[in-house]
């Protein structure tokens, strides 16, 4: 497994993996979990080379949160990449990232509107920018997002394609733990009764999809689903049926609805979304 930490490492790694074909790239912010891993295998279905990315990127945290407590255990991740048979892994600084008279950043709308963009304000120019850099640096063919962050995974496919970059955005499924959280590396931070309730957030999403499919008023499940994380004990951000692609909010179920929800629970901030049917 190559390691590089410069451009020049990098460029000079990927010539000499490029013999072997295509690659595919896996973005990370490191912490690695079983769920990060089975991004790799989808990647290693896409291409014969893979890479992965691990760079805490500043420009997403606003100044209110998490930074310098995002969980980082570099030693750790690169045995567990090297384990899952990683090729390559771009481990750039934020000076390397964002070197002196930086000046160019990508404004999201579309996708980027509401949810995640209303809760984070710039957020998404953060994620927007530090994709494409990453997606210019390693020059994919094609690159894997976990499904977890689905507000995000539309935000990336509507970049690349507004700006015609060559690369195939590929969606994996949410890797869940036995008893249905969604897999985070800020997982490690709930304590064990926040860990004992927080699978509720998934259960009440699945009760509403089984509402919505036996004809439910999508206002009034999603309000009562609301009401229920709140008496949980979960501060919700949201709770809401979205379309897939532009996340504008719809009141109809089906194959082109996704429901979406972010709560607080404790010190954490939980992420989930299902298919409405």
């Amino acid at each position: 497994m190559l390691i590089a930490r410069t451009r020049g490492a990098l460029d000079e790694a990927a010539a000499h993996l490029r013999p072997r074909g295509a690659l595919a790239l896996v973005p990370t912010m490191g912490a690695l979990h079983a769920g990060h891993l089975t991004l790799l295998a989808v990647a290693r279905q896409a291409a014969p080379v893979v890479a992965a990315s691990i760079f805490v990127n500043p420009t997403q945290f606003a100044p209110n949160e998490d930074f310098s407590r995002y969980p980082r255990d570099e030693a750790g991740d690169l045995k567990k990449l090297e384990g899952a048979g990683c090729d390559l892994v771009w481990l750039p600084d934020v000076a390397e990232m964002y070197p002196p008279g930086d000046a160019t950043a990508i404004e999201m709308g579309g996708p980027a509107h509401g949810w995640e963009g209303a809760v984070r304000p710039g957020h998404f120019r953060g994620v927007a920018t530090v994709v494409a850099k990453l997606f210019g640096q390693v020059r994919p063919a094609a690159a894997v997002f976990g499904e977890k962050d689905w507000q995000q995974l539309q935000v990336i496919r509507r970049m690349a394609a507004d700006l015609s970059l060559p690369v195939r955005v590929i969606g994996a499924p949410v890797v869940r733990e036995d008893d249905g959280l969604a897999m985070s590396s800020r997982n490690r931070f709930l304590t064990p009764a926040e860990r004992a309730a927080a699978p509720q957030l998934h259960g009440i999403l699945c009760e509403v999809r089984d509402a919505l499919a036996g004809g439910a008023v999508a206002a009034h499940a999603l309000g009562s689903a609301r009401a229920r994380l709140v008496a949980d004990g979960f501060a919700p951000d949201y709770l809401s049926l979205v379309d897939n692609e532009t996340l504008v909010e719809t009141d109809r179920a089906g194959g082109h609805a996704r429901l979406i929800a972010a709560a607080r629970l404790g010190s954490v901030r939980l992420l989930d979304n299902i298919a409405s049917q």
